[in-house]
């Protein structure tokens, strides 16, 4: 039973492709697109937050250079962004009645996927 939990996939609220908001850390109050999950270690890549520099070896074609990149961020420091109303909001979850399990708003109740 244990190895089945172990074996399982985590479920997170964000996904890839959603705008999030960074809530702390030195970049806080931005937002940006999630790029890429790392599930197995609970964080996100958010494009153009949490930038630092990466030294870049050189090749035979290209000399070697210092690039900027984004770095993973955890998932609980993210929160998924409202653009309407332009404010965080916290996303639970609802199934219909065929059965299908749909991101809703917790405050108003309207869904995510949808938008």
């Amino acid at each position: 039973m244990a190895s089945n939990q172990a074996n399982s996939r985590p479920k997170f609220r964000i996904r890839k492709d959603d705008t999030v908001v960074v809530l702390a850390g030195k970049d806080r109050g931005k937002t940006g697109r999630v790029v890429r999950i790392i599930a197995d270690r609970n964080r996100v890549v958010v494009e153009g937050v949490n930038m630092v520099k990466r030294h870049v070896r050189g090749t035979a074609e290209q000399p070697g250079r210092i690039e900027d990149r984004e770095a993973s961020l955890h998932i609980s420091n993210v929160a998924l962004w409202d653009a309407d109303q332009q404010k965080a909001i916290k996303v639970g979850w609802q199934v219909h009645e065929d059965g299908t399990k749909v991101r809703v708003d917790r405050k108003s109740g309207t869904p995510i996927d949808n938008r």
